[in-house]
């Protein structure tokens, strides 16, 4: 019987180190490679299952006595499949996102290039806003200017008006003169 097992466990360790190998090469091998080789995994793996279970029915046959060693011996068994399936898993999810990416055109690099095109965008929004600033500094200095001529022009105005009032104040001082100058000629 225990023979048996050992057969069994033979088969078992010469099974998951063909497996583990093949799931180490899936995410380097080319797509119609990696059909085959995952298809070939499922089968080997399906093949691992059905051996563990003919070496948990040949420990349910060994006598209680000596079952304990063996039933350690197939609760490791058990572990190194879950983890085998796992890995497995990985490398079929990885594989997917390969052909995912394959069918929607990302070459990979895809963030790389995003991250890129935003760093553009952010130093182009960067130039843009320096530009408005200097735009909007020069408004208000052309304003601040603008201004000051205004206030210059109101004195100026104030200035000719009362230099008007003046002339108009010499000029009708000058036509009263006049008037005295000429009606002292007559007399």
């Amino acid at each position: 019987m225990s023979s048996d097992f050992e057969g069994y466990e033979q088969d078992f360790a010469v099974l998951t180190a063909e497996i583990t190998n093949k799931i180490a090469r899936v995410p380097r091998l080319p797509p119609d490679e990696k059909k085959q080789v995952v298809a070939n995994v499922e089968k080997q793996l399906e093949e691992a299952r059905e051996l563990l279970e003919q070496m948990d029915l040949e420990v349910r046959e060994i006598p209680p006595q000596s079952r304990g060693m063996y039933s350690n011996r197939m609760r490791s068994y058990k572990q190194e499949m879950g983890k085998l399936e796992t890995d497995f898993k990985r490398s079929r999810i990885a594989y997917s996102d390969e052909v995912r990416n394959e069918l929607l055109g990302d070459d990979g690099n895809s963030s790389e290039n995003q991250r890129a095109h935003l760093l553009d965008n952010t130093e182009r929004l960067e130039r843009s806003s320096r530009r408005l600033e200097a735009g909007y500094q020069i408004a208000v200095e052309t304003e601040q200017i603008g201004q000051e001529m205004l206030e210059n022009l109101s004195h100026d105005r104030e200035k000719i008006q009362r230099a008007r009032e003046r002339l108009r104040e010499t000029d009708a001082n000058l036509g009263k003169s006049s008037r005295v100058l000429t009606g002292m000629l007559r007399r």
